[in-house]
């Protein structure tokens, strides 16, 4: 009996630990990098040049290769803050946002900021959760 004991006692002891560790970190998402770019935004990639696409709240982004999926990101919906960046003090504390992919970064009409990131944001995107002086910066983000 004493192994028994034993053994809901270490059971209970890393249900505890698991549960805790896993409500101890507030990242739950996926992370990746985010750049920005400027008008003119026509969603090439996703709806031809269809801009009653753009959601209402002007919160859109362009997909990377790396959430592209061959064109099923067309119109998800994603939560995104911005975690990093080289330069400190670049993001916005605590500020996350819903976003909207409307295009795909190798078709869009203006270039991002760098090359090879998971996300390209709308200047206004970037802007809401880091100091648009920046040219990218790392992000987490979890799609709705």
């Amino acid at each position: 009996m004493p192994s028994i004991t034993l053994r809901g006692l270490s059971s209970s002891f890393f249900i505890t630990f698991i549960v805790v560790f896993h409500f101890s970190f507030p990242c739950h998402g996926d992370v990746g990098t985010a750049s920005r770019y400027s008008p003119p935004y026509i969603p090439s990639g996703c709806y031809g040049s269809d801009a009653t696409e753009f959601p209402s709240s002007n919160l859109f982004a362009a997909a990377g290769d790396g959430i592209w999926d061959n064109g099923a990101a067309c119109g998800r919906e994603y939560i995104v803050r911005c975690i990093s960046a080289e330069e400190p003090r670049t993001c916005i504390p605590n500020q996350s946002i819903q976003i909207k992919i409307v295009d795909y970064v190798d078709s869009a009409v203006s270039l991002p900021s760098i090359n090879g990131t998971t996300m390209v944001l709308s200047d206004m995107t970037f802007g809401t959760i880091a100091n648009t002086s920046a040219t990218f910066i790392n992000i987490e983000f979890q799609q709705l």
